[in-house]
């Protein structure tokens, strides 16, 4: 039999942890693979001013986010790399109404291997003869292929390059193409170059026919509950916005 004098210090003891696990909260953000190196980076510091959240992290193209989250997926935060895709998910109602903002921007640039010896400084000299891949997100599903599509069919190019690209299935993959050197150019956003400088070298930036923004909101229905609205607000501060302005994310 426990004794009267230890179960009050007991009872305590369990009330407290109990406690603990109440206000334990686990915030899945689903981003687009752009976002990878800023949001790791921003994890921890939003961790550090929320005690007892954790941050899980789930990066892949903006269409394959939307599709997990159409289908089910625990996620508490969406953050996608164009606002079309965003326009689908409140369209079929998975967003909270009135979280939804649109929080950087970006660029689209052109890339080449760092020791590439052709001499390309622009899309339209992807025609030449020594041009054979070119890797682009895959415009039926990478925020960053249908802007990459869309400017070359501005520039009356894109029916040159059709047959020479090479499509990946989120902009990273199209960067890991041209930094191993088995394309001879690529497209990706400018922060994605930044990231492996020393392999790519961006030779040009291309123009699109709309600002590169990024909206995010909180999920509908999402398990992390007001971790959502917390982790939005703190995208806002000003910690958070020097971090995004370090990886090359512009305001919006």
């Amino acid at each position: 039999m426990i004794s009267p004098r230890l179960t009050r210090p007991l009872a305590a003891l369990l009330l407290g942890a109990a406690g603990l696990a109440a206000h334990a909260a686990e915030l899945t953000v689903s981003a687009a693979a752009s976002l990878t190196n800023a949001f790791r980076e921003l994890g921890p510091v939003f961790e550090a001013q929320h005690p007892g959240t954790t941050v899980v992290f789930n990066f892949a193209a903006s269409d394959a986010l939307l599709a997990q989250i159409v289908k089910g997926a625990p996620v508490d935060v969406f953050a996608s790399a164009d606002p079309d895709t965003m326009d689908k998910a409140e369209a079929q109602h998975l967003i909270v109404p009135g979280t939804r903002r649109n929080f950087v921007a970006n660029a689209l640039v052109m890339i080449v291997p760092a020791d590439s010896a052709l001499g390309l400084t622009g899309p339209a000299d992807l025609a030449r003869p020594g041009v054979r891949r070119v890797a682009i997100g895959n415009p039926a599903s990478v925020p960053a292929g249908r802007y990459t599509k869309g400017a070359l069919e501005a520039a009356r190019l894109w029916a040159g390059v059709e047959p020479k690209a090479v499509l990946a299935q989120s902009v990273r993959q199209a960067l890991d193409y041209v930094a191993r050197g088995e394309v001879e150019a690529g497209f990706v956003y400018a922060t994605d170059a930044a990231v492996m400088s020393e392999k790519v070298r961006i030779v040009a930036t291309v123009p699109t026919a709309v600002p590169i923004t990024y909206p995010v909101a909180a999920v509908a229905g999402g398990p992390g509950g007001g971790a959502a609205r917390h982790f939005l607000e703190f995208l806002a501060t000003p910690a958070a916005r020097a971090v995004l302005a370090r990886h090359g994310f512009g305001a919006p």
